[in-house]
């Protein structure tokens, strides 16, 4: 043991801290009183299961009187918290790799003391510090590698300053978000020749680094989403380089990109999100993966791009201002994998050259102006994933031989003028499916119920066409639509109808849930199957001939964002159920023949547009202005809740009283005055003699106060 020079416990499924682990096998102080460890030259503990902190390791190690470490690897483990100042005492030490733990903090200054130091491997970790400038001393240093840790502050010459073995550095960020700012003076000469310099998501700009003018021997450039603009000096393109990697994308870069850049065999171009204009260029056949997308590119594509560039896997061309059409030199690009055209101004055809292409995995033409039917000999295409031609004007049926793409995930041909039935072996042939989007097109007949087998689909999209008969019953067989997704993955991009308009949705379109058959011409009632389908985020039936009630359980749809079922005639009562959908924000239920009053409570509170509910005459509450049965009556009096009921109670015992007293009362006053008249003979005589002398007396006066009137007039009138 005393002459234990190298030590490789890799991939040895060691658990829990460094130190337990060791002392499952030999404990770590019998290894350092027997010398074992100080004789060390080579250490190497990576892809295990070990965490905790490396302090009590690296404090041993470097208690030795003489340590003869020169590797020390402790990658791909779970190991944690701060860098020990303590390593800055493995005075021998050449090969420093911690990449792919969980450390934190700062890069201890100490690391300027390993004088012997050539490679430092930092990356993948959660290092939120700053880069120390003793890093700069280390005349050995022949590469850094800091990638994918949050580093803040701010790098500069003394971080290089004497770094003259530098071959390699790599600080790459995947995420967009920048923490790291490089702040170096555009008269500054490296002393070094780099031969890799990645960069990503860190502030470079905003001008392109003029201390990369004499970095002739570089094969690998990135220095993406680094803040830079203005147009790249002609110096760069001029540099007498040979490269493997070119990625200067997602900047502010301009002007025209000339042909003379040179390559090595498998290189990769990386171009995109940037305002690039004028012809594209065109290279030498070493480029594999061209990516121009996101620019100003203009004119047509080269005729004879896939002769001069033959070795392309990867090409994308997608959101640029290309005009012309598909060249047919595409055909002759063997090892094709992905071809991206989208989003520009191509038109003409699509050409039959598809046979030459058997390995295409991504296929995507949409937003153009191509025109024609579909060409039959897409159908061998047998390994394509993504097959997206939307918003075109194709036209004609779907070729048959299109069922011989069974691996399909994506089909998008929304967006054209095909016609004729939607093909049942779409659910027959195709049952990897997850997106079918045939929207906006000019489809009749009725929807196959072949498609109710396409367990995994969970966008389904055929709105805008001229289909008719009943929405299939098994829809709710669609169980992609009710499971849950456990990991995240790729679905390229579309466009989908939610929330009321339409938008684009790339990395997050493996949770959209979508069912989409509005505007066309199907009848009979909303198939109760659509309740099973539990994630379902979108429902649209609008612009239909459907009848009958809307589904009792429709609140069982917890996932429901986005329900539109207008423009139909629906009848019924608004279920219940629907107040607990604690999702849903954007709702439309008008132009039908609902009734009854309108539900409340929960999520339906915060949805108080009167739209949602107009034109159905029958509907009444909230928010509407029209009244329930019921809701003008007065509210029926309560004994004992306030002064005020006391009050009204005690006016309405009085009240009954009274009408109880009048029977009486009446009686008592009749019979008093009219009874006595009746019994009494004098009485009667002498009270109606009253009556008659009254009468007598009234008429007196009268005929007195006639004759009057009588003479005046006569005399007037003399």
């Amino acid at each position: 043991m005393r002459n234990l020079v190298y030590l490789d416990l890799s991939s040895n499924n060691l658990r829990g801290s460094i130190l337990d682990s060791f002392a499952n096998r030999t404990s770590i102080e019998r290894l350092r009183n027997m010398g074992s460890l100080c004789n060390l030259k080579t250490l190497i503990l990576s892809q295990n299961d070990l965490n905790g902190e490396i302090t009590e390791l690296i404090d041993v190690l470097s208690g030795c009187n003489s340590s003869r470490l020169e590797t020390l690897d402790l990658g791909f483990n779970d190991l944690g918290g701060f860098l020990p100042n303590s390593l800055g005492k493995l005075s021998n030490v050449k090969s420093l790799w911690l990449w792919y733990n969980s450390f934190v903090g700062s890069i201890p200054s100490t690391i300027g003391n390993l004088s012997y130091l050539e490679e430092l491997y930092l990356s993948d970790n959660p290092m939120n510090g700053t880069i120390p400038e003793t890093l700069g001393g280390l005349s050995k240093l022949v590469a850094i590698e800091l990638s994918e840790n949050p580093l803040t502050g701010v790098v500069t010459e003394a971080h290089f300053s004497n770094l003259t073995s530098l071959k390699e550095f790599s600080n790459y960020r995947v995420t967009p978000r920048v923490s790291l700012a490089f702040n170096i003076s555009p008269e500054w000469i490296p002393p070094f020749k780099l031969s890799l310099l990645r960069i990503r998501s860190c502030q470079m700009g905003p001008k392109f680094p003029a201390w990369l003018r004499n970095q002739t021997e570089l094969t690998s450039v990135v220095l993406s989403n680094a803040g830079i603009s203005g147009t790249i000096p002609e110096w760069f393109w001029k540099l007498d380089m040979y490269l493997d990697e070119l990625d200067i994308g997602s900047n502010n870069l301009g002007g025209r990109v000339p042909n003379s850049m040179k390559f090595l065999p498998g290189a990769t171009v990386d171009l995109e999100e940037n305002n690039f204009q004028g012809p594209l260029p065109l290279w030498s056949s070493n480029v594999t993966r061209l990516n121009l997308y996101d620019n100003f590119f203009s004119g047509p594509i080269p005729q004879e791009l896939g002769e001069r560039m033959s070795m392309l896997t990867d090409l994308d061309l997608s959101w640029n201002a290309l005009n012309g059409t598909i060249p047919l030199s595409f055909g002759k690009l063997t090892n094709l994998l992905t071809l991206v055209i989208s989003n520009n101004h191509l038109s003409g055809g699509i050409p039959e050259f598809w046979n030459g292409l058997p390995d295409l995995y991504v296929l995507d033409m949409n937003n153009n102006n191509l025109s024609g039917e579909l060409p039959s000999s897409m159908g061998s295409l047998r390994f394509v994933r993504f097959l997206m031609i939307s918003n075109n004007h194709l036209s004609g049926e779907i070729p048959s031989d299109l069922q011989n793409c069974t691996g399909i995930h994506t089909l998008d041909l929304g967006g054209n003028r095909f016609s004729g039935n939607v093909p049942a072996w779409i659910g027959e042939r195709m049952p990897n499916l997850l997106i079918l989007r045939l929207r906006s097109n000019l489809f009749h007949g009725s929807i196959p119920s072949q498609l109710c087998t396409l367990s995994s689909l969970h966008i389904l999209d055929l709105g805008e066409n001229n289909l008719s008969g009943f929405i299939p019953s098994c829809v709710g067989n669609l169980s992609g639509m009710a499971s849950e997704i456990d990991s995240q993955r790729y679905e390229a991009e579309l466009m989908v109808w939610r929330k009321g308009r339409e938008d684009l949705y790339k990395s997050i379109l493996y949770l959209v849930n979508s069912m989409d058959l509005s505007n066309n011409n199907l009848c009979g009632e909303v198939p109760e199957g659509v309740t099973n389908l539990s994630r379902l985020g979108t429902l649209n039936l609008s612009i239909n001939h459907l009848t009958g009630k809307i589904p009792d359980k429709i609140g069982s749809l917890q996932g429901l964002e986005t329900l539109d079922l207008s423009r139909n005639q629906l009848s019924g009562v608004i279920p219940p159920g629907m107040a607990s959908l604690t999702s849903l924000n954007h709702l439309n239920l008008s132009y039908n023949n609902l009734s009854g009053r309108i539900p409340t409570g929960n999520q339906l509170q915060t949805l108080d547009d009167p739209s949602i509910y107009e034109n159905n005459p029958a509907l009444c509450g909230p928010p509407t202005t029209a009244k329930c049965p019921g809701d003008d009556e007065p509210p029926k009096p309560r004994s004992g809740d306030s002064e005020e009921d006391e009050d009204e109670n005690g006016n309405g015992f009085e009240m009954k009283w009274f009408y109880v007293s009048m029977g009486p009362g009446f009686a008592v006053g009749f019979w008093g005055v009219c009874g006595t008249l009746i019994v009494k003979d004098s009485w009667r005589h002498a009270y109606f003699r009253l009556v008659y002398d009254v009468k007598e007396w009234l008429l007196m006066v009268i005929s007195l106060n006639v004759a009057r009137l009588r003479r005046k007039l006569n005399l007037g009138s003399i």
